[in-house]
């Protein structure tokens, strides 16, 4: 059963912009934190950003002041704002969704930013 639901991502320029959006499925109830994790080949997860339902965030130090997340709870949406995006930044991202109730991952989006 599908319990997040990604998009946004795709091939970019270096110095472009993508907004990746994360749809929770009604059905995750009491959550806690929303984020965005990503992956390139040959490397570990790693955190890029997350937000709390009370709106504290995260950011790694790589993508810091290029990188804005936000959420809308009603929706429960998370959003990741990318500008200025470098070669670097290329990787499947990924949604992670933590409740009271356990975590949720979604399979992953791919941003490729290549000229």
């Amino acid at each position: 059963q599908v319990q997040l639901v990604e998009s946004g991502g795709g091939l970019v320029q270096p110095g472009g912009s993508l907004r990746l959006s994360c749809v929770a499925s009604r059905s995750i109830l009491s959550i806690t934190s929303m984020g965005w994790y990503r992956q390139a080949p040959g490397k570990q997860r790693e955190l890029v950003a997350s937000i709390t339902n009370s709106g504290n965030t995260n950011y790694a130090g790589s993508v810091k002041g290029r990188v804005t997340i936000s959420r809308d709870n009603a929706k429960k949406t998370v959003y990741l704002q990318m500008n200025s995006l470098k070669p670097e930044d290329t990787a499947e991202y990924y949604c992670l969704v933590r409740s009271l109730g356990g975590d949720y991952w979604g399979k992953g989006t791919l941003v490729t930013v290549s000229s």
